[in-house]
């Protein structure tokens, strides 16, 4: 309720400034052109790169300080904090990267934030780049209609670059006429007093504007102008870091396990680097002093020693919490734990990895995997068998001699209510994410769709198969006992031969030896299944199994060939990626 009444009224409040201040006005009125222009250039570079930042991101996070360093450069690059993390909390969900790798590249991408301001305070204020704004809103707005994905994605970055401009030139006149008549510099406070009043103020800015970016470019545009004083504006600088926080928690409420996690880290980075800065905030501004003689920087240039005490704290708040990243992931592991999943859910399909085609792809095929997993031992128990003594290292013969006892499992009821929902998910996922890929990748979609479709298929012929083992088990007819045995023991073959497929990727043995593998296996099994059916013409002519036997056993042993066909398509799909490599097997296919 209250809610429902202080939102109108803060809104009312808003457009009453608006209208009743002109000053006010033309710099609400560059946030606003602000963050229009950051928003164009997320979006922009998502088009623009084509793929190559979400390759970045995975390929160059191995450890800490190369994640630290890609955070740091990617953010710096596009501007967008917020990019870089959605990407990383695709990559975390879809397990392209581990906790700490992504922890590395939230606390680089900290210090990547600064470059805004030292974009806002060197040529935001030191040149008339409303200049610049019109030619780039006016090329960008040229490429957008361009067939191209990346021409379109640059004309983006560059409406983004030029609403950014505007809106510092708005912020920056809109400043110097309010001068005229109220001069904000009156209200500094001096000592730690007015250090806490303005972090306070600072930070609730940034959860207002949910943009530290835009909040820091307000901040350094008034000091610039001689609004607010300086220790205040480094004040303020501190706070727009602590708001990023609770930016952070309200878009993590929504999000999963591993975006709740990484918002923790967020939080607990910011509190840590911030509290130093307010600690050691006066020692900070001596050695700004300092650096700033060295770097060339005008003493009287309070804007760009600004953004140097941004950069430098966020450093130093990255060195002092980087060594212990390793007990951070320890403790961000034990928070946000699930109860066990029903295993008829799906474990990796979530929003967050349908924010981009490569982690949707990853996530599928993960899933189509666990739909695997979840039908083998369906597939496995119909026939009376143990995954346990299937891949262990006793001899096949022993397995199935020693499997005799009937294991009670209702393959209806497992279809209905774990693997049919399974691959409904699967589908709707696949569905809901193939808008946004090209052709390549819906192509690779479309396989393992299939392979999920085959999946479910194969435990619909072990349900067929399991009548007639169950009840030929019992039978006093020896022959038919062997010959049905003889099936469990290609199904098991088939089965050591995909976990040796499995364990061959995890060892990252080279792709082609996996498919060679593969393809040897699909040729033994042809002659296997050639082999029993003469063996059941020759039991037929001897009079040793009946005609209904022998055409129930005709029918399984398709079944049971079905089944293992399809397993081995399912490994070459899901444990073969390389498109090249895997075509070389097409002319086996079923």
């Amino acid at each position: 309720m209250f809610k429902k009444i202080i939102t109108p009224l803060l809104f009312l409040l808003f457009i009453g400034l608006i209208v009743s201040n002109e000053h006010a006005r033309t710099i609400i009125a560059g946030i606003a052109l602000f963050l229009i222009g950051m928003n164009y250039m997320e979006n922009g570079f998502k088009l623009f790169s084509g793929g190559a930042l979400e390759t970045i991101l995975e390929k160059f996070t191995s450890t800490t300080p190369r994640a630290i360093g890609t955070g740091f450069l990617a953010t710096a690059v596009v501007q967008s904090s917020s990019l870089v993390t959605v990407i990383i909390i695709s990559f975390l969900s879809a397990g392209l990267i581990g906790l700490a790798q992504a922890v590395g590249v939230i606390f680089g991408s900290n210090i990547g934030t600064t470059a805004t301001a030292w974009l806002v305070s060197t040529l935001g204020l030191k040149i008339n780049i409303a200049q610049f704004a019109l030619p780039m809103l006016i090329f960008g707005v040229v490429m957008q209609f361009s067939k191209h994905t990346s021409y379109k994605g640059f004309g983006s970055v560059l409406i983004g670059l030029g609403f950014i401009f505007l809106g510092i030139a708005y912020m920056k006149e809109g400043f110097e006429t309010l001068k005229e008549g109220l001069d904000l510099a009156q209200y500094a406070m001096p000592g730690y007093l007015g250090v806490f009043v303005y972090i306070l103020f600072g930070a609730i800015a940034t959860v207002i504007i949910q943009s530290s970016s835009a909040t820091l470019a307000i901040i350094i545009t008034a000091l610039a102008i001689g609004q607010i004083d300086y220790i205040n504006a480094l004040a303020l600088a501190i706070g727009a870091n602590v708001g990023t926080t609770v930016t952070a928690a309200i878009g993590a409420i929504a999000s999963n396990k591993n975006g709740k996690r990484l918002a923790v880290a967020h939080f607990i980075f910011n509190m840590i680097t911030a509290s130093i800065a307010v600690i050691f905030i006066y020692p900070l501004a001596d050695l700004v002093d300092k650096l700033a003689s060295i770097l060339s920087i005008s003493e009287t240039d309070v804007a760009m020693k600004l953004a140097l005490f941004h950069t430098l704290f966020n450093v130093i708040g990255v060195l002092a919490v980087s060594p212990f990243i390793k007990h951070l992931v320890r403790f961000l592991e034990t928070l946000f734990n699930p109860k066990a999943k029903d295993r008829s859910k799906a474990k990796y399909l979530t929003k967050e990895v349908m924010e981009l085609p490569s982690t949707a792809l990853v996530a599928i095929r993960k899933e189509t995997i666990h739909l695997y997993d979840e039908s083998l031992k369906a597939i496995v128990h119909a026939m009376n068998l143990h995954r346990r003594e299937i891949f262990s290292d006793k001899e096949i013969d022993k397995v199935v001699v020693q499997s005799v006892a009937l294991i009670n499992i209702d393959i209806d009821k497992i279809y209905q209510k774990k693997i049919k929902n399974l691959y409904s998910e699967i589908i709707h996922f696949a569905s809901m994410s193939q808008s946004d890929m090209d052709r390549d990748d819906n192509n690779r979609l479309y396989e393992l769709r299939l392979t999920a479709r085959n999946i479910i298929e194969m435990v619909k012929d072990v349900r067929e198969l399991q009548k007639n083992l169950n009840h030929f088990s019992k039978s006093k007819n020896t022959f038919m006992i062997d010959e049905y045995n003889k099936l469990r023991s290609q199904l098991i073959t088939v089965l050591r031969s995909i976990q040796h497929v499995r364990n061959d990727e995890e060892n990252e043995v080279h792709e082609e030896d996996i498919l060679t593998h593969i393809e040897v296996q699909k040729e033994k099994t042809i002659e296997n299944e050639m082999r029993l059916n003469q063996n059941i013409d020759a039991l037929i002519r001897e009079n040793k199994i009946s005609p209904a036997m022998a055409s129930s056993l005709i029918n399984d042993v398709g079944f049971t060939f079905s089944i293992c066909r399809k397993l081995l398509r399912a490994a070459a799909i899901l444990w073969v990626k390389e498109k090249e490599i895997k075509q070389l097997g097409d002319e086996y296919e079923y």
